[in-house]
């Protein structure tokens, strides 16, 4: 499972880059590599001996969002914010102590922020979206993740426990999440949390730009997400609860 986590953002990866992230040898990375490959799970290179996820993946992946796929949910509100403000919107979710980019709406200002891909993933915190999910988590699980998120943030030498403390505290003042500086030089984000019937939150939206046309922007970026926010929790509650609608027992018919 963390092999195919390490493969989660796409592309080809080397057996050298996949242990090093999987925290595995190279001799038990392959050996498990060569098995997924042999199932379908994992394809591999002849020439460049890249790694690449495989087809039994796509199959899988599409069984799980026959279930429930949230993104056409939350689709027209990242078209309509990148829309008003020409910025890339990201829809994140929860993934244990980390945050998943699972949609990407690209804007059309020149200067983008592309550090992120469909796929990505990152530790809870890093980044505006990711910081929202990490603020609107049950206060003990929060603490619980940041105890350790302590040692997963060594790739990101400007964030700690302790700003994540007090990024948390201001996003849960103001009701949305801001991030500058830290992930990408002159680069930030402004985020919102998308909850459930309970109040725990089930996905965020955020606005990633240069740090200037967010601060220039703030109000009207954070008004605009919030309202989208609200939206996809009213469809989020509504699809959820078809979703879990018990289906009427058959009729007995006579012979």
């Amino acid at each position: 499972m963390r092999v195919l986590r390490v493969m989660s953002e796409g592309g080809g990866v080397r057996l050298t880059d996949i242990a090093a992230a999987a925290d595995l040898n190279k001799a038990t990375a392959l050996r498990l590599l060569d098995v997924m490959v042999r199932e379908g799970f994992v394809a591999r290179d002849a020439q460049s001996k890249q790694f690449t996820l495989g087809p039994e993946l796509t199959v899988l992946g599409a069984a799980a969002l026959r279930r429930f796929d949230p993104r056409p949910l939350v689709r027209p509100s990242m078209m309509r914010l990148t829309g008003l403000f020409q910025d890339t919107v990201v829809l994140s979710m929860r993934s244990g102590v980390e945050s998943l980019c699972i949609d990407l709406e690209e804007g059309s200002y020149p200067i983008r922020a592309n550090y992120l891909t469909v796929g990505s993933r990152r530790p809870l915190g890093v980044g505006a979206g990711s910081l929202a999910l990490l603020a609107w988590m049950p206060e003990d699980e929060r603490e619980a993740a940041l105890e350790i998120l302590s040692g997963q943030l060594k790739r990101y030498p400007r964030i700690t426990p302790g700003l994540l403390r007090e990024r948390v505290a201001q996003a849960r003042e103001r009701g949305y999440a801001v991030l500058l500086d830290v992930v990408v030089e002159r680069m930030g984000g402004i985020g919102a949390a998308i909850l459930d019937s309970e109040g725990r939150p089930v996905a965020a939206l955020s606005i990633a730009a240069l740090n200037e046309r967010i601060l220039t922007r703030e109000p009207a970026l954070a008004q605009a997400l919030l309202h989208e926010a609200t939206v996809c929790q009213v469809r989020w509650a509504e699809a959820t609860r078809a979703d879990r609608r018990p289906v009427p027992p058959l009729k007995e018919t006579r012979q």
